[in-house]
């Protein structure tokens, strides 16, 4: 198992090519759940765990894992699934995962495999279930069903992280965005990094428009474009202050979503902004090559509303506003 996931560093060349690859494994029964191989550095069978007073009751313990301590979450009781038994933790994995500049433990029943898919192979789940449910897309592997679990609402609910704007940067920047025409389009397959997305924008008094993957914001982009082609609106460069974007997403990744944007004369000048729960040089090259504005991790609100202000200020100092 310690050479499962050996050579994922190999695997940064996927991105940007609208590929990925999905770690396949069980919680409880025959159902296959995934996770972005970006997202795990290891699956390794559960240490022991000590328990944590006080702790939310997801969070089962700490371990030490190659002298990392490290908060252990049961993955099944966080998705409402009957949790494992304690006197079996010696029998489950664990997936050891980094993002959201933290690391943790899941524990799972067993790992399955890992596929090789293009991202518009991966659909989001159904829109009645877009607010409500834990998956982040669903695909097949060798005919059967696979749930993409969204390991970043699961981690910020456990952990209880504040993922909103801090006071004292409402006040000291709110004067900049208030009362003003800006829109901004976001697109997030995450629905508490779109909650968060939309939070940070509506505290900033600035208009939005928030889809679940970067297929549905192209679609949104090209289809202003066309109302400015008919001269029934003005140029989406002129209607829009940006585009925020992840990078994993169904049907299209951010990566691809910007490079589309730079293809399209009409589109190309947009100002896009990249973000991600996932560490790694990489991301900050990827964004350069496939012309991206700029790269932000995400969770961090006041960083987020900095570039946006910013951004701001620029388009202030030319004379323009992105009305929507």
């Amino acid at each position: 198992m310690a050479n499962f996931l050996k050579g994922v560093d190999q695997r940064t060349s996927l991105a940007g090519m609208n590929r990925m690859e999905l770690l396949l494994f069980t919680i409880r029964g025959a159902q296959l759940f995934g996770i972005n191989v970006f997202k795990v550095r290891e699956v390794i069978r559960t240490p022991q765990i000590s328990p944590v007073p006080k702790a939310d009751s997801r969070i089962v313990g700490v371990a030490d894992i190659r002298g990392q301590t490290m908060p252990m979450i049961d993955l099944a009781k966080a998705l409402d699934l009957e949790p494992i038994d304690p006197q079996k933790y010696s029998e489950s994995l664990t997936i050891v995962t980094e993002f959201n500049s933290s690391v943790q433990g899941f524990l799972v029943e067993d790992v399955d495999r890992i596929v090789h898919l293009r991202w518009e192979d991966i659909l989001p789940p159904p829109e009645t279930l877009q607010n409500v449910n834990y998956l982040t897309g669903i695909t097949r592997a060798q005919d059967q069903l696979v749930e993409i679990v969204d390991v970043e609402k699961v981690l910020v609910e456990v952990s209880g992280n504040r993922t909103d704007l801090s006071d004292d940067y409402i006040d000291r920047n709110l004067a900049k965005t208030k009362g003003r025409n800006f829109f901004v389009l976001g697109a997030d397959d995450s629905a508490v990094a779109r909650s968060q997305l939309k939070n940070i924008l509506d505290h900033m008094g600035i208009a939005n428009k928030i889809v679940n993957n970067g297929k549905k914001a192209l679609e949104l982009l090209r289809k202003w474009a066309d109302e400015a082609d008919q001269g029934m609106a003005l140029p989406v460069s002129e209607r829009v202050l940006m585009v925020i974007s992840d990078i994993e997403m169904p049907e299209m990744d951010g990566y691809t979503l910007t490079s589309s944007i730079r293809k399209d004369d009409r589109l190309k000048d947009l100002y896009v902004v990249l973000n991600s729960s996932l560490s790694g040089g990489f991301n900050d090259k990827l964004t350069e090559k496939v012309g991206a504005n700029t790269f932000i991790s995400k969770w961090h609100s006041d960083q987020l509303a900095r570039v946006i202000v910013s951004r701001i200020d620029e388009v202030t100092a030319s004379g323009s506003e992105k009305t929507g």
